[in-house]
């Protein structure tokens, strides 16, 4: 999958890291949850960027702490990140949010099974927003984060406030 690729790769533009911490870095910036990638397949994703030449481990001795592979980035490494940036820059733009398959398919259910579908997908929503809205107030002055994940997390949120919107339009009128 492109998208684990470009990320696995532009993590280590940055630095050369062991899988395990390209593997914590994805977990601590939450990517998961703005990218179809989960954190097991980083393993792997290292392996295989290994085997086509885009990646090289060194392996590393620290202390008494036994040996780990640290990843840098191949001159073709390089490439390959660049061509990705462009490449999925370039592809149309597709918003996938898996509850939209309840909402295509919420008339088929009995008035209080809607209500029911509707509530959850709504208490989702809430619960993600509380969640970007204590992450942006934590991250927005930290000198630490940058400035582009800033940016994500404050997209998802107007995402979030339009999703809200959205199906309170969708609410049975009580008239």
């Amino acid at each position: 999958m492109n998208t684990i690729d470009l990320i696995v790769l532009g993590i280590l533009k940055d630095q050369d890291l062991s899988a395990y911490d390209i593997q914590k870095l994805v977990e601590y910036r939450n990517i998961s949850k703005w990218v179809k990638v989960s954190t097991p397949s980083i393993y792997k994703k290292v392996l295989q960027l290994e085997e086509k030449g885009l990646i090289a481990g060194t392996a590393v001795k620290e202390g008494k702490m036994p040996e780990k592979a640290v990843y840098s980035l191949t001159d073709a490494g390089k490439r390959e990140f660049e061509a990705l940036m462009l490449e999925i820059a370039e592809k149309p733009i597709y918003l996938f949010l898996d509850f939209n398959a309840v909402i295509v398919n919420i008339d088929k259910l009995t008035p209080e099974l809607r209500t029911r579908c509707l509530d959850s997908i709504e208490h989702g929503v809430n619960e993600l927003k509380s969640y970007l809205e204590d992450n942006i107030s934590r991250k927005e002055n930290a000198p630490d984060i940058p400035e582009t994940g800033l940016a994500v997390l404050q997209q998802q949120y107007i995402l979030v406030q339009a999703i809200e919107t959205w199906l309170a339009s969708l609410q049975p009128n009580d008239e």
